[in-house]
């Protein structure tokens, strides 16, 4: 995940200052000398590091931290406050025009996933924001281009402007804009071409439609693996095109996070969605004061709740507490309950937004996966009285099951452990919330580190 790198450093040198009784001019010197280095090594641009660093400097001295009852606390905070004032300071919201279409002009370099990203977009304005979108294929020198936007919008349920590659691409914006008039479209999405490197062909081409469409946002897609390319990138388009907005991909991949940290500094231009993964759903509006709070590792409560608000049967989730605390849940509730943690994406991703959860392994990461996908086999090769009542299973079942399920017999008993360790807990709670106590916590979720 990108940042992990910057946060680690960042939480350890938090954690030395919180270690200190009392902040000296000089134990604060190497407190921002290390946090300079970490952002050098995340691949944040130079200047902005060193204007960061002095920034933090002067608000703790301008405050007289040192001074304070609890400095360390102080410091965390003013290095928050200027984590999201280098992010963003607020959140940039899209203005939709509300008696006419809102037309996006998509743009971003060859390969940087242009299109997937203009699928995505067109996703979450259709099922999150509720609009109705339209999509206009304008890349016609790359024929998978424009078959790859088809079947994505087939995918999604969207209407897509398709003229084929013989067309020019400024006839084609301009149809799909007249067509998001006439039949009232809330967003119209042009996804425009792009080359291996930016070029006066491409350039004027991309402002012939600007001059054509007259979009109200002109986004623009960059890679975070790119590092400091993108913001070179960010800069070329945006003198060219006088960009509204920013698309950082990738930013669930091993990127140092540097771009992110650098781009809204160094151009000027905010970043209004993030990509956190390979699909169509995993496209988020970027919020400055979120990701700071990540990057610090402090979670970020706000979107794992917009998550579990938009994935959880807020009805289904309520039946199957009831059940735990009538002592009546059973497999297929623990199946279900497993489906709609999946649904929220990623368990990696789940846990970092998780205040002070501890860092997990990639390999532990990944043996939850594993876990939970062996926990939905073993369940699906039982009957439906054998979920309700796993009691009965008895040896010569399980045996069965292993083979339907590709496992052990081993496997199956491990499951059936954790099931009524579930229980026990459940039964704990239960008799904990009476007496106003918290239970001690024991076992866990199937898959779920403990």
């Amino acid at each position: 995940m990108a940042f992990e790198s910057l946060t680690d450093r960042l939480s350890g040198i938090i954690k030395k200052i919180r270690g200190n009784s009392t902040l000296t001019e000089a134990n604060m010197q190497d407190m921002l000398r290390e946090i300079r280095i970490a952002l050098l090594e995340a691949d944040v641009n130079f200047l902005v590091a060193k204007e960061f660093v002095n920034k933090v400097k002067e608000k703790a001295l301008g405050q007289e931290v040192l001074k304070k009852l609890n400095p360390s606390q102080m410091v965390v905070k003013i290095v928050h406050e200027e984590l999201v004032e280098l992010l963003g300071a607020e959140h940039s919201e899209i203005k939709y025009n509300t008696n006419k279409p809102t037309i996006f002009m998509l743009c971003g370099l060859q390969g940087s996933g242009k299109t997937t990203t203009a699928g995505k977009l067109a996703k979450l304005m259709k099922n999150k924001l509720h609009k109705k979108v339209l999509l206009a294929a304008c890349d016609v020198y790359r024929p998978a281009a424009i078959d790859q936007l088809v079947t994505i919008a087939n995918q999604i349920g969207v209407e897509v402007v398709n003229m084929g590659t013989a067309a020019n691409p400024v006839d084609i914006a301009s149809v799909a804009k007249k067509k998001a008039y006439e039949e009232k479209y809330d967003v119209l999405i042009i996804d425009t071409a792009g080359r291996l490197h930016i070029d006066e062909a491409l350039m004027e081409e991309l402002n012939k439609i600007k001059e054509f469409v007259i979009p109200d946002e002109i986004l623009l897609l960059v890679d975070a693996m790119s590092g400091q390319d993108a913001v070179n990138v960010a800069n070329s388009f945006n003198q060219k095109l006088a960009l509204t907005g920013i698309i950082m991909s990738k930013l669930d991949g091993d990127a140092r996070g540097g771009a992110a940290l650098s781009i809204r500094h160094m151009t000027g231009v905010p970043i209004k969605f993030t990509g956190v993964g390979e699909k169509l759903d995993d496209l988020e509006l970027f919020y400055p004061d979120r990701m700071a709070d990540r990057i610090l590792g402090m979670g970020d409560v706000m979107s794992l709740i917009e998550k579990a608000q938009e994935n959880i049967d807020e009805k289904a989730a309520k039946k199957t507490v009831n059940k735990m605390m009538e002592g009546t849940f059973d497999l297929n509730d623990m199946l279900q309950q497993m489906k709609q943690i999946q649904k929220m994406g990623s368990l990696g991703g789940l846990l970092r937004l998780i205040p002070g959860m501890p860092k997990i392994s990639d390999e532990d990461k990944e043996r939850a996966q594993k876990e939970m996908k062996r926990t939905e086999s073993i369940i699906n090769s039982m009957t439906p009285y054998e979920r309700k009542h796993p009691e009965i299973l008895k040896n010569s079942r399980k045996v069965r099951i292993a083979k339907g399920s590709g496992l052990t017999s081993a496997d199956i008993n491990r499951l059936l452990k954790k099931f009524e360790q579930m229980k026990e807990m459940m039964r704990q709670m239960k008799n904990y919330t009476k007496g106003g106590k918290i239970p001690p916590m024991g076992g866990g979720f199937p898959g779920m580190p403990n």
